[in-house]
């Protein structure tokens, strides 16, 4: 693991339905989330939604990030096969212990 991915604050919401972000269409990150090539982000496509909640996971910064292009239960969903960094997936556990593997798997 980095040192970045270890010292880099990660927002979480306060609660997780809160987050009241788009399921279908396509969605465009703002800079600050994305900053590579300009995508669309299909959310009707599986790998696409991953993708764009694995980015939005590690680079939000603030719980209005989160808000805007979350889902609360489509995250839930998608949790166990997201590819985020372990403190923002600890980070994240902490807060809502049903995201956890084990509660998962239960």
């Amino acid at each position: 693991m980095s040192r970045y991915a270890e010292a880099k604050p990660y927002a979480v919401p306060d609660t997780l339905s809160e987050l009241t972000g788009p399921v279908h269409g396509l969605v465009r990150l703002p800079r600050h989330l994305d900053w590579g090539p300009e995508y669309a982000y299909d959310l009707d496509d599986d790998a696409d939604l991953a993708v764009m909640y694995e980015r939005v996971v590690r680079e939000a910064e603030s719980a209005a990030d989160l808000r805007d292009h979350l889902d609360g239960a489509t995250l839930q969903r998608l949790w166990p096969h997201l590819i985020i960094p372990a403190p923002a997936r600890a980070r994240w556990e902490q807060r809502f212990p049903q995201l956890s593997r084990e509660a998962t798997a239960a």
